[in-house]
């Protein structure tokens, strides 16, 4: 019997691992549901795109021609 492929010994910080996911971009998507005795309570849907921001692009929220 062969023995599985050791991990990676690669250590992964947690800003370079932000920095990876920022980079490509990052889709979360989830439901969460509050329920007691078949009775939905609470109902909550999660879609959130997160990515990184280009200092060469303007921003929306600044003011232009002032």
């Amino acid at each position: 019997m062969t023995a599985d492929p050791a991990l990676p010994t690669e250590r992964l910080t947690l800003v370079d691992l932000l920095d990876r996911l920022l980079a490509g971009g990052v889709v979360i998507a989830g439901d969460l549901t509050l329920r007691i005795a078949d009775v939905d309570l609470v109902r909550v849907n999660l879609h959130a795109l997160i990515g990184s921001v280009d200092a060469r692009l303007p921003s929306p929220w600044e003011e232009h021609g002032t």
